[in-house]
């Protein structure tokens, strides 16, 4: 009877613990989406962050870059000694002048020295052109196994100082191959057959896809400032543009450049890092500059150096003693924990 009891008395009660549950249910979802809506509305009104998304997508809108607006107050010392050094170096007269532009992966915040100075980035265009080819294989499959025969070679003024392996005439190379002597060797000649090759659109859509402006194919140079310049190396290590796999590939790539001289002289043997450098200048002016991800387990790091003087000589060493500063600030922590 008991038992029977029981029974009566629970069914008596499911409708209100229905009407409960389904109450409940329904405050919750409207907590969520009044929350997810705020939520939203603080993301497109947050002005401490600026967002850049890939368009040319029908339904999709591809994350690039997310950047606040403002340097990062924790790199102010790293800042401090990079003003210092450069000063020192300007004292000296062994440069008129430098730009340097930092991000620490770690924290997502950057910093940058004379950001406005405008720079022939030579050589450094070579990475939006490897780029622009992965671009080019992603339509058409195939293309970075095909041959091209080295007949002719590159016929300028320009004599490149740091220069180690270059294409030999007559023999044929695979676009793999050619990239690899663009970016490894920095080999103009191979950069002359894949210039010869590229799809010009394609290459100015890179920068343009980047936020930057078209450049023009017959100017002699694309000046450029150390922060947008960095824009190529941030797209690589991103993985935004190019795919995961391309990405790996491009910056692997870019690993083994063998520019000993700047950031390579400046980090402890079994550092890894990927980077790049360019030489331009005339005979009254001479430019070095230098980009690169420093692969700090605890903090990685991008860096890039652009510099101004009056010799090849002596510009290395000052990319070199300001990455070393950088690196030995970026690391302090990681080290005085270790101790």
């Amino acid at each position: 009877m008991t038992r029977i009891l029981n029974y009566r008395i629970t069914f008596k009660y499911i409708p209100i613990i229905v009407f409960i549950s389904i109450l409940g249910t329904y405050l919750l979802v409207s907590h969520y989406q009044n929350a997810n809506i705020e939520s939203e509305q603080s993301l497109s009104e947050n002005k401490e962050v600026q967002v850049k998304r890939l368009n040319g997508y029908k339904y999709i809108k591809p994350l690039l870059f997310v950047d606040a607006p403002n340097e990062s107050s924790e790199l102010s010392s790293v800042k401090n000694s990079i003003e210092n050094v450069i000063t020192e170096f300007k004292n000296k007269g062994v440069i008129t002048s430098a730009s340097v532009y930092i991000r620490d992966y770690e924290l997502n915040g950057w910093s940058a020295i004379n950001p406005d100075e405008l720079y022939k980035p030579g050589s450094l265009l070579k990475i939006p052109e490897l780029i622009t080819f992965l671009k080019m294989n992603e339509k058409n499959p195939g293309l970075l196994d095909k041959k091209y025969l080295f007949n002719q070679e590159l016929k300028t003024d320009k004599k490149p100082i740091f220069t180690t392996k270059s294409i030999q005439l007559g023999h044929e190379y695979t676009v793999r191959e050619l990239l690899k002597y663009m970016i490894v060797h920095s080999d103009n000649n191979a950069t002359f057959i894949l210039n010869s090759i590229m799809d010009v659109d394609v290459f100015k859509k890179v920068f343009t896809d980047l936020g930057l402006n078209a450049p023009d194919w017959n100017a002699s140079d694309y000046p450029v400032n150390v922060k947008d310049v960095s824009l190529f190396m941030r797209a690589l290590y991103n993985a935004s543009y190019l795919s995961i796999s391309d990405s790996e590939y491009a910056t692997s790539l870019l690993t083994q450049s063998d520019f000993k001289l700047g950031i390579a002289a400046s980090l402890p043997r079994g550092v890894a890092f990927s980077h790049k450098f360019g030489e331009a200048g005339d005979a009254v002016e001479k430019q070095l500059h230098e980009t690169a991800i420093v692969y700090v387990d605890e903090r990685p790091y991008m860096i890039t150096i652009m510099t101004k003087g009056n010799s090849f000589d002596t510009l290395p060493e000052v990319i070199k003693q300001i990455s070393s500063m950088v690196y030995r600030e970026m690391t302090a922590d990681t080290i005085a924990l270790k101790d």
